[in-house]
């Protein structure tokens, strides 16, 4: 059986491409590191915001009214 690419395989995926594409584009253009790595720093905080509040992590919204049950 083939693995399946998930949403947030994709999401975790993401985050790894826009930082290391950061990183090359400072290393390899003129723009300094510090730019580029925040740059993309900004990209990957915006696939986080998507990934948790766009397309967030429960089933249906009923799912976040349930109570934890606490640690023993």
């Amino acid at each position: 059986m083939a693995y399946e690419w998930q949403y947030y395989d994709l999401v975790l995926l993401s985050i790894a491409v826009s930082m290391s594409v950061g990183a090359g584009v400072g290393l390899l253009t003129s723009v300094s590191i510090p730019v580029a790595t925040i740059s993309a720093g900004i990209v990957a905080c915006a696939i986080i915001g998507h990934g948790l509040f766009v397309n967030g992590p429960v089933d249906e919204p009923q799912d976040l009214t349930n109570e934890v049950e606490t640690l023993n």
